[in-house]
């Protein structure tokens, strides 16, 4: 059997990257947390919005049954307030 040699490295191991790298890296990361607050804070925007619109669609539900009560139809123009009258004359 052939005896293995031993290598040894020369070149000693760095203990730190250079202050370029370093200020790199940091950017990257301060840009990344950025971005993922600013994504929040429109996910938290959005959400509002959604609730909002619930909202609103639930009062039309409303409105639409007191029309359909007092009227007949809910089938309304939005312009000029003219009712929409089924054509079977109900």
């Amino acid at each position: 059997m052939a005896k293995k040699d031993k290598v040894v490295d020369l070149k000693p191991k760095t203990e730190k990257i250079s202050e370029e790298h370093l200020k790199s890296l940091q950017e990257a990361v301060s840009d990344t947390n950025n971005l993922q607050m600013e994504i929040g804070k429109l996910e938290a925007a959005k959400h509002l919005y959604l609730h909002k619109l619930a909202v609103v669609q639930d009062s039309i539900k409303l409105l639409q049954e007191t029309l359909e009560k007092e009227y007949g139809t809910c089938n309304v123009s939005i312009n000029d307030g003219s009712i929409n009258y089924p054509e079977d004359g109900e």
